[in-house]
Order: C-alpha cells, then structure tokens, then sequence
C-alpha cells in the first residue's frame, strides 16, 4: 500500500476505528445473498490516474460477468479518501462487497469485526491457503487469527535511478549504503534537478520510510506486547535520518515537503529527480513516457553491507489485499469474485499491468515475472522485507506518526533545524495521539 489519507483526517480516523471496534463494524450479520445478480468493488487507485486504474480492471470485470452472470459496479477509490470511507462503512453497515485494503490495515480492520475472516472452510472456496506466498499472507491481519484479506498484489521498495543522470554526474553504479546515496544526490543536485524524491505530505509513505530506517538501527514503534513506543532512540534517530535527506543532506527539493500524490514519481519520469524510492513504479513510470531502457532499479539501500533481514531490511512488505465486508448482500458472488482476482489467469493479467509480483505462487513463478526489475522485488519480498506491525492501532499508527514526519518536512522545507529533540518532541505528540487501552 501507499500514498496518502489526508493529515486532517487522522483524528476523525482513530475515533471511527474506536466506534467501528466498540460496535462490532455495523456488521452484525452473517451476509447473505439477497442480491445475487450484483456486486460492488471499491478498488484502490494503483495506476497514475484513476481513468487507468478503470481501463485496466473494467475489461476483468466484464470477463467475471460473461463468466458468472455477476455485474460488479466498479469505484476506483484514492487513497486519500480509502481509509475513512471504509472505517466510515464500517460504522454504518453501508459499504461494498469487495474491497481493496492497504495490506498495513488489515489487523485494524480486522478488529472493527467488519470484514469476512478467512478460514480454512473460506480459503478452500478460493483454491485453498497453500495457493499463496509466506510473506503475501503475512499481512493479512492479526498473528493467531483468520486473516482478514486475501492478498491480491505483492510489492516491494525499490531504488529507481535515471541512468543517463548517473552517467552524466560520473556516477558509474546505483548506491548500496545511505552514505553512497547521499553523496551521489549531492553530485545530482545542481542546475535545478535534485538527487532523491520524496513525498513528505503523504502520512503512509512517510511511515514506510520510517519503518525500514527504525528496523535499520534495530528498533520498532511498538513493543513486542503491542504497545506503542514511539519515542524510543531508534525511531527518533530513523525519522531524523529520514527527513534529513531533505533538512540536512539537501538531496530533496524543498518543494517535495509538500508532495502527496505520486509527484515524485512524475518528476523522477520527467528528469527532475535522479533517483526515487517507490514500490513497484514501473508501470507508473511507463504510463508517464519513460522508457524502461532510461531507468535502471536496484535494492534500497542499508547502512553497511547487503540487504537481508534485522538491521539489513530495505523495505516493508508491500501490497494490497482483497476483503470481504461481512454483511454483502452476495456473499456467494463475492467468494466466488475473490477466486477469480485470484486465479492464476488473472493474477498474470492484473499485476503485469500494475508492475507488481503476483502473491499466487504459480502466477509468480510465470516467466512474465521472471525479468530483471521483478528480480530485485521479488529477492526483497524474500529476503530482506519486514511486515509492517499487525497489530490493531496500525492505521492509527500511519496516521498519527505519518503526519509529525508530515510536519518534520515542513519545518526542514522552511530551513527550520530538525533536531533529534524536535524529532522526539513531534513523536511523543503522535503518541499521546494514540488510543488508550
């Protein structure tokens, strides 16, 4: 998952997630199928726009409807509103049948109670668990539970650079450590093109970001029991070390403090940025003109040495997920829809076009995926990706520290110093955002 929910909207977030867990996700009943003949499927927006977002799943959805007699009425849903509509559907019992989640939220929706738990019994619907990756499933919701979400695509972080930027700048290899990044952005930077993109007013990329520093210097935002624990020196020397690519190392463009949507990838499509961090950018990428031979994609960089696992994980384990709401009107119709986005047919067609790693094991080892960019994310989907914290409080969590790095750009975009005391200070506010148990 990634881009953003609006920062204002992160308190109405944590006190729709406290109702949806008080009542139950407005989610009482067993579902049905009432309405057998229809569905509705709100898909998150993956492509560079909406309008292709419905040009690549509308063809899909009309082949499912040849197929079952089910008409599915699409809505592409922007991440900046996906979230609160669906916390929002959870509370009211008035949502879609099908939905797409960020892979971070499962185990907060999960605990709304809302969506459809997939067990052995539901999972032996859809060709069974076992049709699925280790690391796709493990984001699927809390440890000990049913899983909340089917997984639908797999993605991983990867380091884009612009080879003829390199070539230029005398730059002959990507880099492999932060110290090597930082000191090729720096030969980038000149002439009104800048090193690195970034986007510091989208809460969940910051949180990314933040995650993959803090596991580098061998900490976490919440302890082992599940309690938040912001404030600790690992998470505030992985956010400073993050906003410092723009505060300090001056690699970042001011002006990307205030980057949401996708303007980094643009600029890195159209030369401005030399190198972008992004999960899977290359159909985004293609979409906005560049071409594949401009652009090579190596592993995120570490501090010292490889990527791997501990202090060597680069990136998060990306993805989107497939959900159930738990009251449809068409129960069978959905079940039987999840099968098809999940078959392995469809799995080749949906995640050639979004340039994401098929989470089905035998529509990941199709030789369509088996090309060098894919190498990268699927040897960090492997090896050297962590799952974001499956506990309850994670959407509250991207809300409430993905907007204090929100405000950190800000500040480092106005010149202010961003210190590791304005770090904590801005942290210990996020947590204090938190709810109480």
């Amino acid at each position: 998952m990634r881009r953003i929910r609006a920062a204002a909207a992160g308190a109405v977030t944590i006190s729709l997630l406290t109702a949806a867990t008080a009542c139950g996700g407005g989610s009482t009943g067993g579902g049905s199928n009432d309405s057998p003949k229809t569905l509705t499927y709100w898909a998150s927006n993956q492509g560079a726009s909406i309008e292709i977002d419905k040009k690549v799943l509308q063809p899909e959805l009309d082949k499912f409807e040849k197929q079952t007699g089910i008409k599915v009425k699409l809505e592409v849903v922007p991440w900046s509103d996906l979230l609160n509509r669906i916390l929002t559907a959870t509370t009211s019992g008035q949502g879609p049948d099908v939905l797409n989640i960020g892979n971070t939220w499962s185990a907060s929706l999960q605990a709304t109670g809302a969506l459809l738990p997939w067990n052995a019994k539901n999972f032996d619907k859809i060709g069974g668990k076992d049709r699925f990756v280790d690391s796709a499933l493990g984001s699927t919701g809390a440890q000990g539970k049913d899983p909340a979400a089917v997984p639908l695509y797999s993605m991983a972080y990867a380091l884009y650079y612009n080879k003829k930027m390199f070539a230029d700048a005398g730059i002959a290899k990507p880099p492999a450590t932060w110290d090597e990044l930082i000191a090729d952005g720096k030969k980038l930077s000149k002439g009104g093109k800048w090193g690195l993109g970034a986007e510091g007013s989208n809460p969940s990329e910051n949180i990314h970001h933040a995650f993959v520093f803090a596991k580098q210097h061998g900490a976490d935002f919440f302890t082992a029991d599940g309690k938040a624990d912001f404030t600790n020196d690992g998470a505030v020397a992985a956010v400073q070390q993050y906003v410092g690519l723009m505060a300090k190392d001056k690699i970042i463009a001011p002006g990307n403090a205030e980057y949401a949507q996708n303007q980094s990838v643009s600029d890195f499509a159209k030369g401005k940025n030399a190198m972008l961090l992004w999960q899977s950018a290359s159909a985004n990428l293609t979409s906005q003109g560049m071409s594949e031979d401009a652009y090579g994609i190596a592993p995120v960089p570490v501090q010292s040495g490889t990527p791997g696992t501990g202090t060597n994980v680069n990136s998060m384990v990306a993805g989107i997920n497939l959900a159930v709401f738990k009251n449809t009107d068409n129960l069978d119709g959905a079940t039987t829809f999840v099968k098809f986005m999940t078959s392995d047919g469809e799995q080749k067609i949906l995640n050639t076009a979004y340039s994401s790693i098929p989470p089905v094991k035998a529509a990941q080892a199709d030789a369509t995926f088996n090309t060098p960019s894919n190498a990268v994310l699927k040897d960090t989907l492997a090896q050297s990706a962590a799952a974001l914290p499956q506990v309850a409080d994670e959407s509250q969590f991207e809300t409430a520290v993905g907007t204090a790095i929100k405000g950190l750009f800000a500040d480092a975009a106005a010149g202010r110093p961003v210190t590791a005391s304005s770090v904590k200070a801005a942290l210990e506010k996020a947590q204090q955002q938190m709810p109480t148990k």
